[in-house]
């Protein structure tokens, strides 16, 4: 079964309602607003970068009303999360912990080309150490012998080691202190309804068709084996056993694909894509850089023509758009990216330099206003600035909507 949809703004919308962008509800609130969140996205992106909001916290943020940035520990501890690699570190519900067992078993059989400790004997101290003491830190391992006051952990070995641990599944986290994981031994973490079999490669591929669909509503092939980084994901067989979940799905007619003029073909399933989605609400959001919404550049570029680049990494001569520049969704557009910088010190929110790529209606403004204020109170600041803004004859009308603080 072949569907083609008259127009990209259906393929626009049915994207964005399937992350949760659409409308002008959030997913929930609190912690139950985190789950469906998670359960939504099926995994957040966790990164160090803290020149605005963190990327976890500004995805869950993005979502999730009166969010609280001890909300990923709490649910950690609730046993409803846990962290491990999908696309990148991550948070993940812990009801599809068991997909994660392919990795982790390539680690343990030392299959994995980035493996961090070979040490066994090194190993083996870590977890007795944790297994008599309790969840530890990195630094913990600095502390002393305490049967003679010497140091006896060397701090990268057992750094190693402990990264290791967790690559296979021995350790997993229980939690962060500020920006470091503590560890505990998996058999004290695993909630005890959890399924602990690997999945056959069937299994995985059905699970990563599911897991795509559910996130996304449709998607390119290639994006269905990007789910989880190394390992199952990326073999042969996984990506073959993909190809014949979705070809089979289009044989039953329980799948249809659709072209876009670029030449992407897309798979979703059918009654999604004969869908006609809501208008979108005149709603502004600020997106982190590793929002799954935009994530895939390539998806980004084909569904919403937005070529957006990360260029945290790139030489600042070479630079674009600037050191961490910011989605700007409007309804079901991309209009824009900012770079922005948080002067937490002093309480200040820049804009360092706002561009403007679509004609911006009047009513973005003061969605825009609402979006930038709120933001930047996630950031901690009180204020807000604009440095630049291209075309620079916009600067004024931007300018204009941010002077007044919008009511919370």
């Amino acid at each position: 079964m072949s569907t083609r949809l008259s127009t990209p703004t259906a393929l626009r919308r049915i994207a964005l309602s399937h992350q949760g962008l659409l409308g002008t509800r959030r997913l929930g609130g609190g912690l139950p607003g985190m789950c469906k969140t998670l359960d939504r996205l099926r995994y957040v992106q966790i990164d160090t970068i803290s020149v605005v909001a963190r990327a976890h916290h500004h995805t869950f943020w993005s979502r999730v009303s009166g969010y609280r940035e001890d909300g990923a520990n709490r649910l950690i501890r609730r046993g409803e999360a846990f962290e491990y690699w999908a696309h990148a570190l991550a948070f993940l519900p812990m009801r599809d912990y068991r997909f994660s067992l392919p990795v982790m078993n390539a680690y343990r059989r030392g299959e994995e080309k980035w493996v961090r400790s070979r040490d066994r004997r090194l190993m083996r101290a870590v977890l007795d150490r944790i297994r008599e003491e309790g969840p530890l830190r990195v630094r913990d391992f600095e502390a002393p012998n305490r049967k003679g006051g010497q140091t006896w952990w060397n701090w990268k070995p057992a750094k190693g080691a402990l990264e290791q641990l967790f690559m296979q599944g021995d350790l997993m986290s229980v939690g962060r202190d500020g920006l470091e994981k503590i560890y505990d031994l998996a058999e004290r973490v695993l909630p005890a309804d959890v399924v602990t079999v690997e999945p056959s490669i069937p299994e995985l591929a059905d699970h990563l068709v599911e897991m795509t669909l559910h996130a996304h509503g449709f998607a390119a092939a290639r994006t269905f084996t990007q789910g989880i980084r190394y390992g199952g994901a990326r073999s042969k067989e996984t990506r073959a056993a993909v190809r014949g979940v979705l070809e089979r799905g289009v044989r039953s007619g329980e799948l249809a694909t659709v072209d876009t003029p670029g030449g992407e073909r897309f798979f979703g399933r059918a009654d999604v894509l004969s869908r006609r989605p809501g208008k979108p609400a005149a709603v502004a959001r600020i997106l982190s850089p590793f929002d799954n919404s935009v994530i895939h550049r390539d998806r980004a570029r084909e569904i919403f023509d937005f070529d957006f680049q990360f260029e945290a990494y790139v030489p600042e001569a070479k630079r674009r758009w600037g050191y961490f520049s910011l989605p700007i969704l409007f309804g079901d557009t991309f209009v824009g990216r900012m770079d922005c910088k948080a002067h937490r010190d002093a309480g200040r929110f820049e804009i360092r330099h706002l561009y403007v790529e679509r004609p911006l209606p009047e009513a973005f403004d003061a969605a825009f206003a609402t979006a930038v204020w709120d933001y930047a109170r996630l950031t901690g600041c009180d204020d807000v600035y604009v440095s630049a803004v291209t075309p620079a004859g916009d600067q004024p009308r931007i300018e204009r909507c941010l002077t007044h603080t919008p009511s919370t």
